[in-house]
């Protein structure tokens, strides 16, 4: 892909604190108007990546571009070009709503003529136009997240970066928010967004998995699912999902929860159900039901880090 279709690129890029490597020698490149996924557990890496784009912390070695700006040289001019949404919401909870979006477009400096324009569009979008008097603190962590999408994207930047920006919302809210997002990027927007909720990728264009400060996998969620799946995941409906697992992991099949069901990825499918089935009953342990599934990108993920 030319490069002026390129929103973001970073090439071996590491940060360490002290003898600490946070993020490891990391490499990719975010094309404009995708929606990219960031995914991993806490603490792997998103966050101190995410401030090393925006601008906010110089990496230690490598190099990189956001925006056509380059993050070691030219990190004032990216912070200007960008959107930027920590998980904290980055709001002041004593403001209300509408002086938090007020504050907001001084900083981002939004021309006179577009501040009134701009406040109702958030207002709007947050769904927050009868509230736009409440102090922000009162609000609940749906509104609260709205509105610091809003105030994030102020000054209509083309590249906005997300750090956890659903951590601690409800699903309905979560499902609304990522709405917003797509809405976004049919519009041209690019999205860099952390996440550590697995489900969540599948609403991406493509995706990273990082794994202690390491990338581990790379490409769109069928990517995931086809390349670095070589086994097969069954699912397991059993009465006592825990003593299941831990029999299951006792026996050298790797086993985890998923919901109130178990994931296990075995090398075939056909072959081994009936051993499964066999071990569970043994221990008078009710077996429901037990069925090859595709893999969930948490299937993908834990299989990964399993031989990381």
């Amino acid at each position: 892909m030319k490069a002026n279709n390129i929103a973001v690129k970073v090439e071996g890029v590491s940060r360490k604190f002290g003898d600490f490597v946070a993020v490891d020698n990391i490499s990719l490149s975010v094309n404009k108007g995708e929606i990219f996924g960031f995914l991993g557990p806490n603490g792997a890496g998103k966050s101190t990546t995410i401030r090393m784009l925006c601008g906010l912390l110089t990496p230690t070695s490598g190099s990189g571009f956001v925006g056509g700006y380059d993050i070691i040289k030219e990190y004032e001019e990216i912070k200007k070009d960008i959107g930027y949404m920590s998980q904290k919401f980055s709001l002041y909870d004593d403001l209300t709503v509408e002086e938090n979006i007020d504050f907001f477009s001084g900083v981002y400096r939004v021309p006179k003529e577009k501040k009134k324009k701009r406040m109702e569009w958030v207002l709007e979008m947050a769904g927050l136009n009868e509230r736009r008097n409440a102090i922000t603190k009162i609000l609940p962590g749906g509104f609260k997240q709205r509105l610091a999408l809003g105030c994030a994207i102020l000054h209509e930047p083309p590249i906005i970066f997300l750090d956890e920006p659903t951590s601690g919302v409800d699903p309905i809210s979560r499902r609304n928010f990522w709405k917003l997002i797509y809405d976004m990027s049919r519009e041209g927007t690019t999205v860099f967004v952390t996440t550590h909720y697995m489900e969540e990728a599948e609403y991406c264009d493509r995706l990273a998995l990082i794994y202690r400060g390491k990338i581990i996998a790379e490409g769109t969620p069928n990517d995931l699912k086809q390349n670095y799946m070589s086994r097969d995941v069954l699912e397991i409906d059993v009465d006592r999902v825990v003593e299941a697992m831990e029999v299951l992991y006792r026996n050298g099949i790797e086993t985890a929860i998923f919901g109130s069901l178990l994931h296990a990825t075995v090398e075939n499918a056909e072959q081994e159900i009936p051993g499964i089935k066999r071990i569970l009953e043994g221990l008078n342990i009710t077996v429901n039901k037990i069925e090859k599934i595709i893999p969930s990108l948490e299937d993908v993920f834990v299989t990964l880090i399993e031989v990381a």
